[in-house]
């Protein structure tokens, strides 16, 4: 009579959550880094809107609250990208924005925003729309 083991069911287990885990999530950041986008942020329960375009001289417009604010775009990596203002009327618009793309699809990407060094970031979303 020949001896046969038995598979142990948890070993199963830790062997297909260990699979899952280590799945990559792609990001095709590249395919962000020009074209027109609407974003919606939350801060503090208050629903933020703007609509930016980013082009291949490395330039941001966007529109926010009625206002046009341009920046440079200068970036790290293929996901990461700081924003420069241009032209800054105020000294609290002079803040340099850190901005780190987390995930995309077809048409978006997630991404979390802090201005440059400081730790609090909060996450969004942008759309493209053109």
């Amino acid at each position: 009579m020949a001896l046969t083991k038995k598979t142990n069911p948890l070993l199963l287990i830790i062997f297909f959550i260990s699979f899952i885990n280590c799945e990559k999530i792609e990001r095709n950041c590249k395919d962000f880094h020009s074209g027109d986008f609407y974003t919606e942020t939350s801060v503090n329960g208050i629903t933020y809107k703007s609509t930016f375009s980013r082009n291949s001289s490395n330039i941001q417009i966007e529109e926010f609250e009625g206002k046009i604010d341009l920046s440079y775009v200068r970036w790290v990596n293929d996901c990461e990208m700081i924003l420069s203002p241009i032209k800054p009327k105020k000294m609290s618009e002079k803040k340099n924005i850190f901005i780190k793309i987390l995930t995309t699809n077809d048409s978006s990407y997630t991404y979390e925003y802090s201005y440059l060094g400081e730790s609090n970031k909060l996450k969004a979303k942008a759309i493209r729309i053109r």
